[in-house]
């Protein structure tokens, strides 16, 4: 099986991401979890003291557009007055949550700062 391995610190946390075949994914998750759940892995919490969670685990198998979709109404705002919140016209995020826009990079972290989640989660 063929698989790369990646990581990134930042302050506290490192973040360890797996490039592994598509049919593996599933069987390498649960592997991962239960090693983590031996090692008596803790979740990450924000300076509220709540777990975080990644997308992933949010949103299985969603998309972008359902990502945003959700932490928007998630947090009771409108697609006008959280476009206001980004400085971009209303039909932009509109065209977002359809999928019709491609959410860039830039985009991603302002939305993810906006939410306090990682950006990873809209690209």
């Amino acid at each position: 099986m063929l698989a790369h391995t990646r990581m990134r610190t930042t302050g506290k946390l490192t973040e360890i991401s797996f490039t592994v075949p598509s049919d593996d994914a599933v069987r390498i998750c649960k592997a991962v979890d239960s090693v983590l759940e031996l090692a008596r892995f803790t979740r990450p919490l924000n300076e509220d003291g709540d777990e975080l969670y990644s997308g992933e685990e949010v949103f299985p198998n969603g998309s972008p557009a359902m990502a945003l979709r959700g932490l928007r109404a998630r947090e009771d705002l409108t697609q006008k007055a959280f476009a206001g919140r980004l400085g971009i016209l209303q039909h932009h995020i509109a065209e977002m949550e359809k999928g019709k826009r491609p959410i860039s990079l830039d985009m991603a972290k302002r939305i993810g700062e906006a939410f306090n989640i990682s950006y990873k989660v809209f690209l």
